[in-house]
């Protein structure tokens, strides 16, 4: 579909619909391969249930290869139950090339590695102004030449926030996955699942608002519960509708 992730929605029990049922279940796909987990599109399936199926339940669950995900319809947006993936603290010269990459000559202050999702954490140092990643120019071809022992199949970096400045994020970030078809990712629920972990505990806070810096950008609230699950909220703006045939 040449997007960072396309979502396929099935039903699981034969008498149920897509306005009835309460249980479905969900494969996201890249341009070029079946990814594990997908923030966004697992939001949009959720949107599209409830506001263009009309479907009753206050819930709905996906299954998925993540497991169990619950959606919750609120008042301004839907609530995503995520598993939390806690990273991993790594010397920075086991991925100096594909630091280099990245982000050049710009001081780096933490690295650390999601083994469970083969998800990259570079964090800019608290020195370097939010301008910094929002101008990196990060050649998907480079990056992927960079990485090659499979260990990384995605990269975030992240800088800490300005939570006393209006609206107050904690902290910002930007994603690049071109090792599964994504030059950069618009914004990355899954990629949350990391940072959500580590921030929580860098920043000492379970409620955290995020943002993701991409071209488009998109505001992330954040709830780190203490069941190893991470509370993702959003919302959602229908802008095509159509039908495919096969």
């Amino acid at each position: 579909m040449n997007l960072s992730e396309t979502v396929f929605i099935t039903t699981i029990n034969p008498s149920d619909t897509f306005s009835t049922g309460s249980r479905f279940r969900l494969r996201w796909f890249t341009p070029t391969t079946e990814v594990n987990l997908c923030g966004h599109a697992t939001l949009a399936s959720a949107a599209v249930l409830f506001q263009h199926k009309k479907n009753v339940n206050p819930v709905l669950v996906f299954e998925t290869r993540s497991g169990d995900l619950a959606v919750t319809k609120q008042s301004k947006g839907y609530v995503m139950d995520f598993p939390l993936n806690p990273p991993t603290q790594e010397d920075p010269s086991e991925f100096r090339d594909i630091i280099k990459a990245a982000v050049g000559n710009h001081p780096v202050q933490d690295v650390y590695l999601s083994d469970n999702t083969k998800k990259l954490m570079v964090r800019l140092a608290d020195s370097c102004d939010r301008s910094v990643l929002t101008s990196l120019k990060v050649d998907p071809v480079t990056l992927q030449r960079s990485e090659k022992s499979g260990r990384v199949k995605g990269l975030i970096l992240t800088m800490k926030g300005s939570p006393d400045c209006q609206p107050g994020y904690d902290f910002y970030s930007r994603y690049f996955a071109p090792w599964n078809g994504i030059p950069e990712d618009p914004v990355t629920g899954s990629a949350h699942t990391v940072l959500g972990s580590y921030w929580s505990k860098k920043l000492g806070k379970k409620k955290m608002l995020a943002y993701q810096c991409s071209s488009r950008g998109g505001e992330l609230e954040l709830e780190v519960r203490d069941d190893g699950r991470i509370n993702i909220a959003g919302q959602t703006v229908t802008i095509l509708q159509g039908t495919i045939t096969l």
